[in-house]
This record gives C-alpha cells, structure tokens and sequence, in this order.
C-alpha cells in the first residue's frame, strides 16, 4: 500500500483526536510510522493499525475503516483539487474512477494498485459499483463513497448487496444520492 494512504489516515486520526492518538496507535500497533507519501508499506500495516483503533474504540474494524474514508475524502480534495474540479455532483467524480483518476494516481504514485470499479448506470436514481481489489477494503471503499458525497454537497444511501468477505467474487453496492 502507498504511503499516501498511511498519510491520510494520520493527519485523519491527529485532526479528529490528536496526535498522541496518532503515536498511541502506532505503538499498539508496534509499528514506527516513518511513512512517506511515495513509498510502498505492507498492507499488514494498515490493517493492525485499523485493528487497534478498532480494539481501542470498541467498534468493529469496517466501522473504523469506513469513519478513515469519509474523513480522507476532504483531505484528498485539498491535495488533488484537480480531481474533483468539473464535477458537478458525486456520480460524476465516481464515474472517473478508473479513467480519469486511478491512471493519474498511478502517475503520482508508482507502484500503485488501486482498486477496479464498475458501473451499472441504468438507472437514473440509483448507481450500482462493483469495487474489486486484492485488499478487500470495501469498507474502505464504502466510506469514500460518503466522504465524496459530503463534498458534494449531498448524501449517499448505500447498501451493499455482495461482499468479498462473504464469498462474492467482488462487493456491490447500490447507492442513490440525494441533495
């Protein structure tokens, strides 16, 4: 996993909690922290860092993941307003995913494998995305979803209706947005 990722999820927990949550976490974690935006880090690493977050708030892991990409999303619109310029609501930005932004992504950080979506877009009110990713962080996935929706200016019902974690061959979700 980039560093970036690991970067988000420490200015998302010193902004929300502060940073001797920061340090407390890494040192639950038993992990050092030396994270830099361009450098490639075990996915094991975000995972026990999730994990003790999960154990200190007494919320289930996906909770904890979900909370990291609402609050990443405001993040990542500062760093990369490009990305969300040009859109006029969170199903356009969602559409560019894999076309638009995830090759860019893969220019700013090489190595990267973001995840692979697609897209059902039959329907006008609802939007079904399949998300497919070797990390299986569909919660992950799921919270950005939000976070972009509250960038937008809008909020996002989401269900999910296969999973990974359940035996699907990749997570679906269904989500309708409102103003």
């Amino acid at each position: 996993m980039k560093g970036i990722v690991f970067n988000l999820l420490e200015e998302a927990v010193s902004t929300e909690f502060g940073d001797a949550t920061w340090d407390r976490l890494l040192d639950d974690a038993d992990l050092d922290g030396a994270y830099t935006s361009l450098g490639s880090y075990d996915d094991a690493e975000i995972l026990r860092l999730v994990s003790v977050a999960s154990a200190a708030l007494n919320i289930p892991e996906q909770d904890v993941l979900r909370w990291f990409g609402r609050r990443a999303m405001p993040l990542l619109a500062k760093r990369y307003p490009t990305f969300f310029a040009n859109h006029p609501n969170t199903r356009s930005f969602l559409l560019t995913l894999n076309n638009i932004i995830h090759p860019e992504v893969r220019k700013l950080y090489p190595g990267a494998s973001p995840p692979v979506f697609d897209f059902d877009t039959g329907d006008n009110d609802d939007l079904v995305i399949g998300y497919n990713s070797a990390r299986r962080l569909c919660a992950l996935a799921e919270g950005f979803m939000q976070g972009a929706a509250e960038h937008f200016g809008e909020q996002a019902g989401i269900t999910q209706s296969a999973c990974m974690h359940h035996g699907a061959a990749k997570c679906s979700f269904h989500v309708r947005f409102h103003p």
